[in-house]
């Protein structure tokens, strides 16, 4: 322990993020076996290497922020991402994402979703096409390596086999997480739990959770109204994907997120509305990392326009 001291800066709230991803660990492991484990202390130990290297030479300690930082990148992969790809998109986050603007609390983007994005981009096969099926007899993958990959289009994702076949797969299995997909996405109900208990440690602000699932519920509810192609049911759309993952992890991000209330308002009900135009429009069938992203880059911005805006409304009252 003093070890773990001497190198890892202690956070709380970093803690309390990791206690609340504890169970989705144990899900994902449930559905698609061990390797789940070994993939995420692999992309753990890689990511803190990388930090402690840039940390050295400031004599500062590593954030515990890298370890929460890894579990969630490694939750927004497919179980049988190969090592070396999930290596090197960690790699690339913690560099281009985080140290290069200065270390932990200076980022502007989220590392995480950078390494997931980097990835996604440069090695499309591994996180678009090869997924594995849901173990769901107990005592499921917690006594198997790794669980048979998917063959069939028809047992893919369930917004691949959307985008595929018209086909939607049953809002009980999207709810428990009887579905392929990457480790961390496939349960609604257990992501739920953990959004329960971020509030009420106080850990996550509520606006920036609720926002994004407001901002989609809307506008995906109008485009299903109008019967636009590839809009499917509002709560169907939001129990697949991952946007509650997104929700409640990514968009609360207090270093990357507005500080205003009303900023925190406005960015996250445009992360929502433009995760769901990119599934409806876009060429990507989830579009919720490139939201996040996109709203990261103008965080600032909104801050200083609501600023502005309070401003201007006391001189208003004032003159």
């Amino acid at each position: 322990m003093l070890i773990l001291d001497k190198i890892f800066f202690k956070q709380m709230m970093m803690r309390r993020v990791l206690y609340s991803l504890l169970p989705i660990i144990l899900v994902a492991t449930y559905f698609f076996g061990l390797r789940t484990l070994v993939l995420m202390l692999l992309v753990t130990f890689a990511a803190t290497i990388t930090e402690f290297i840039f940390q050295r030479r400031l004599n500062k300690p590593v954030s515990e922020a890298v370890i929460v930082t890894s579990v969630l990148f490694t939750l927004t992969l497919p179980v049988s991402t190969p090592f070396w790809v999930a290596i090197v998109g960690i790699v690339f986050g913690i560099v281009f994402a985080k140290e290069v603007f200065g270390g932990f609390g200076r980022n502007i983007f989220n590392p995480a979703l950078v390494s997931r994005t980097f990835l996604y981009v440069c090695f499309p096969k591994f996180l678009t096409v090869q997924w594995n099926m849901p173990s769901i007899s107990l005592p499921g993958g917690l006594t198997t390596y790794i669980t048979p990959s998917v063959d069939a289009v028809s047992q893919s994702t369930p917004l691949l086999i959307l985008a595929q076949t018209g086909k939607m797969t049953p809002l009980n299995n999207l709810f428990w997480g009887n579905t392929s997909g990457s480790l961390g996405e496939t349960s609604a109900f257990i992501l739920l739990l953990a959004g329960i208990y971020l509030l009420y440690s106080k850990t996550a602000d509520w606006r920036l959770m609720l926002s994004p699932i407001l901002g989609f519920i809307s506008l995906n509810s109008i485009l299903y109204l109008f019967n636009v192609p590839s809009a499917p049911s509002p709560i169907w759309g939001l129990f697949s994907g991952s946007i509650i993952f997104i929700s409640v992890f990514f968009s609360t991000e207090p270093i990357t997120a507005p500080r205003t209330i009303q900023g925190k308002w406005i960015y996250g009900i445009l992360i929502g509305c433009i995760t769901i135009l990119i599934r409806v429009y876009g060429i990507f069938v989830e579009g919720g990392m490139f939201a996040v992203l996109i709203m990261n880059t103008f965080a600032p911005i909104i801050d200083e326009t609501v600023k502005y805006a309070i401003v201007q409304q006391k001189r208003k009252v004032v003159a």
